[in-house]
C-alpha cells in the first residue's frame, strides 16, 4: 500500500521520527533527513519504507534490514548524461528501521564528510561529494526544499535542553556521534557502531527487546 502526503503532511508525518534518530545519535541534521526524503520520494510512503534511495549494495543484513528488496526504475547521472535503468532497494519493516539502517551506512569512513558536517549546508554538499547520488544538483535541490520548507526549525527547536550532542571516538578517530544527558548523568552513544568498531557482534531481539553484545576471542 502506498500514501501519498503532500508537503506539510509529509513532513509533519515523519518529523516525530526524524527527531527520534536524531536524539539517539544519528549524523544526519533533522532538515537534511527530511528535505532528502520529499526528493526521494515526492510524499510518496511504500509500504516497504525506503525513503532516502538506499540500494541493496553490500547485501549484508543486520538488525534493521532483513534482506528483503524491491525492483523499481529510476535513473543516474554519469559523464553529465541521464541514464534511465533499474535498481535493487533494501525494504523494510518500518521507516523507523530505514532511518536507522541509513545510519550505519553513514558510519563507513566514505561519508566522514557528512558526519563532520554541522550545517545543512555543509551536510548536504557531502552527501554528493561522498557519492550517495549522481545527480550533480542533488545538494542544491535539497537545501531549495529546506529553505522553501523552513526545515531548519528543527534541527533547533526540537533538541531537548538536557541533551547535549558528543562526539565518540574509538582508538582515536572519531567513529559517530552520542548524546549526554546533563541531567541525569547518562552518556548515550550508538551501540552496533562503537561494538562492531571494537570487534564485537551484536544481535538485537525485538520481542523481547533484548541487545546481546558478543566480544571477539
Amino acid at each position: 500500500m502506498t500514501h501519498q502526503f503532500n508537503k506539510a503532511a509529509f513532513f509533519e508525518f515523519l518529523t516525530p521520527t526524524v527527531i527520534r534518530v536524531w536524539k539517539e545519535g544519528s549524523p544526519l541534521l533533522p532538515s537534511v533527513r527530511l528535505a532528502q526524503n520529499w526528493l526521494e520520494t515526492g510524499g510518496r510512503i511504500h509500504d516497504w519504507f525506503n525513503l532516502g534511495g538506499y540500494k541493496v549494495g553490500s547485501g549484508i543484513t543486520n538488525a534493521y534490514w532483513k534482506g528483503r528488496t524491491v525492483n523499481t526504475a529510476t535513473w543516474e547521472v554519469y559523464a553529465g548524461k541521464t541514464i534511465n535503468t533499474a535498481a535493487n532497494w533494501r525494504a523494510y519493516d518500518s521507516i523507523y528501521d530505514f532511518y536507522k539502517d541509513q545510519d550505519l551506512l553513514f558510519t563507513k569512513t566514505r561519508y566522514d564528510r557528512v558526519r563532520a558536517a554541522k550545517t545543512p549546508e555543509a551536510q548536504t554538499a557531502a552527501l554528493y561529494a561522498c557519492g550517495y547520488a549522481t545527480d550533480p544538483d542533488y545538494a542544491s535541490k535539497l537545501m531549495s526544499i529546506i529553505k522553501t520548507n523552513d526545515l531548519t526549525v528543527h534541527d533547533k527547536e526540537e533538541e531537548d535542553e538536557d541533551l547535549e550532542k558528543i562526539d565518540v571516538y574509538v582508538n582515536g578517530k572519531k567513529l559517530t556521534d552520542g548524546l549526554y544527558d546533563d541531567k541525569a548523568g547518562v552518556t548515550y552513544v550508538p551501540v552496533r557502531s562503537v561494538a562492531e568498531s571494537l570487534g564485537a557482534s551484536v544481535k538485537w531481539d525485538g520481542n523481547a527487546k533484548r541487545v546481546d553484545l558478543t566480544a571477539k576471542k
